[in-house]
Parts: C-alpha cells; sequence; structure tokens
C-alpha cells in the first residue's frame, strides 16, 4: 500500500472527514489490512502472538477490531509482515493511536453497556443502515416523546435522570441522518403492528407517526410497512439492523438485539442470510411511495 492508497483509505473510513465513529471504524480497518498481511505471509495467528507477548486468541480479537492496539505491538507486527514501506507503516501507525481514542458516547457511560460501543461506532460511521422492526418504530425514527415511553418499558426500574441520558442519547444518534454532507441512508422495514401499538398513548403515538410521515420524505431516508394483509412473512429472528461501513473494504455489520445484550453474527454466510432477508422483507412490504399514504390512514383511525 503506497502513500496513495494509504491516504486513501483513510478517507474512504471517514476519519479524515471528521465522523464521530469514535475508536470502533480505526479498530476495524487495522485489524483488517493486520490480517491479510498476516495471511499473505503465511504466519500463524500463534506466531503473531509470540511477537507481541500475547495469545492466539488475542491476535483473533485484535483482527476483528474487538480492542485498541498499542504502537508498539503494531510496529512489531509490522515488521514480522515485511511490511517496510514507510508511509503504509504511518498510515498504520496513525490508526494504531486513533483505535484508543475516547468516543463521544463516553459521556453517556452510564447508559451504554460495553457491548452496545462496537454498535454505536458502526452505526455513527455507517453509509447506509438497513433495519427491520416488529414491535417499535425504529430508534433512528423516534420521536423524543416516544422514546421516553419506549425507554421506560424497556427499563422500568430506571430514575428520571437515567431515562432523560437514554433520550438524549437516542436524539444525538439520530444526527447520522442530517449531516453535513455525508448523511447516511437509512432503509427501514416496519410491521403494521408496531404502527398501530400506541407506545406511550395515543397522543405521543399521532405525533410519532406525523414525524414519520415528515421524516419518509427525506430524499436520505427510505420506510416501506409490511401491512396486516400481507400475511405470514420471513422474519423468524426477530428485529435487525445491518450497518455498511465506508469505504468498501470492511464486512458488513449485523446486529441481533436480545433481552439484555446483542448479538453480532459475523461469518460471511451469516451476513449473507440478513441481506437476503432483507431483501424479501423489502419485497413483501409496500412501497415506499405508500408509506405517507398508509401512515396517514393510520393516523385516522388512531
Amino acid at each position: 500500500m503506497g502513500t496513495a492508497e494509504a491516504d486513501h483509505s483513510l478517507s474512504d473510513s471517514g476519519i479524515q472527514a471528521g465522523r464521530s465513529a469514535g475508536p470502533v471504524v480505526p479498530r476495524l480497518i487495522l485489524g483488517a489490512r493486520l490480517r491479510v498481511l498476516r495471511e499473505e505471509k503465511g504466519i500463524s495467528r500463534e506466531t503473531a502472538g509470540h511477537v507481541i507477548r500475547a495469545s492466539r486468541s488475542k491476535i483473533s480479537r485484535l483482527e476483528a477490531g474487538r480492542h485498541g492496539f498499542k504502537p508498539r505491538d503494531v510496529a512489531d507486527l509490522l515488521t514480522l509482515y515485511e511490511v517496510t514501506d514507510d508511509a503504509e507503516r504511518a498510515t498504520l501507525l496513525t490508526l494504531a493511536e486513533e483505535t484508543n481514542t475516547s468516543a463521544w458516547w463516553r459521556y453517556y457511560g452510564d447508559v451504554v453497556p460495553a457491548w452496545m460501543q462496537i454498535y454505536l461506532g458502526a452505526e455513527q460511521a455507517a453509509d447506509v443502515v438497513r433495519c427491520f422492526e416488529v414491535q417499535r418504530v425504529p430508534g433512528l425514527l423516534q420521536t423524543p416523546a416516544y422514546a421516553r415511553a419506549s425507554i421506560r418499558i424497556a427499563h422500568p426500574d430506571a430514575d428520571p435522570n437515567e431515562v432523560e441520558r437514554r433520550v438524549k442519547l437516542r436524539m444525538t444518534r439520530q444526527q447520522i441522518l442530517h449531516r453535513q454532507p455525508t448523511a447516511a441512508r437509512l432503509w427501514a422495514v416496519i410491521d403494521e403492528a408496531a404502527l398501530r401499538r400506541p407506545v406511550g398513548g395515543a397522543d405521543t403515538m399521532r405525533a410519532q407517526l406525523r414525524h414519520l410521515i415528515k421524516i419518509s420524505r427525506l430524499p436520505q431516508v427510505s420506510v416501506q410497512i409490511i401491512p396486516f394483509d400481507a400475511g405470514g412473512y420471513a422474519a423468524e429472528s426477530g428485529p435487525f439492523t445491518i450497518l455498511r461501513l465506508p469505504g468498501g473494504q470492511l464486512p458488513d455489520v449485523v446486529l441481533l438485539e436480545q433481552l439484555a445484550t446483542v448479538l453480532y453474527p459475523g461469518k460471511p454466510a451469516e451476513i449473507e442470510r440478513y441481506w437476503d432477508l432483507m431483501n424479501k422483507l423489502g419485497l413483501t412490504a409496500e412501497s415506499p411511495d405508500e408509506t405517507p399514504t398508509i401512515l396517514h390512514r393510520i393516523l385516522q383511525e388512531s
């Protein structure tokens, strides 16, 4: 990787573009590049781990972007992989420094569990967000009042201050849809049941529906609704989200929400399966052009 290519990779990653992705995307980029370099030389994870005084499993975690990097370790690995180009070494060592920076959501550390940090970093850097929801309006499309009601349901023991911090975090996440000039594109498929369930009461729900009508008209937002009369459809796994990261060099991030944690299916076949499912859901749902009409009808009936 020469100087021009190295600079291009950093720019594509969104780091130079000033995206607030925190350390997650630099970790993913650096981990992926080190894995390629290691495999090109036919070096085992055990050997790489020995060089940085670590285990095979730590190399696996580093290559998956799950931890920050020590510049010394990266320098030792680059020497092992016979990377002598000064520009590439400088670029990768810069990324190593980025992997240990603080993310903006650290301010919300009391309400952001460790397992959510990877997702937040990837979401903030994403070019495209695709999601499917059954019971709730997607978080990126919620009004503050609807978000507040949803959070109270999910966290019944939370005090008012914690609830408000969670609401503020959710509203802050929504800025990816409005950032300039690199607004993320959102494609959401929502079951009609989520739009008829009056979370927070009738007034809150009507305001939420009006908000969906407005935001669905934005060029970067596509909302599709699966109506009741569509019958059964393939989505037994429940709600899920797929994030596409910038640059075209990193795999998509799939998120499956659980009661108290999340799952990140990472195998190519698993990611492909969710892509296929998302496409099928899009074919089952009504066209995005029909969304305002459907929402107006639900609004009138609510």
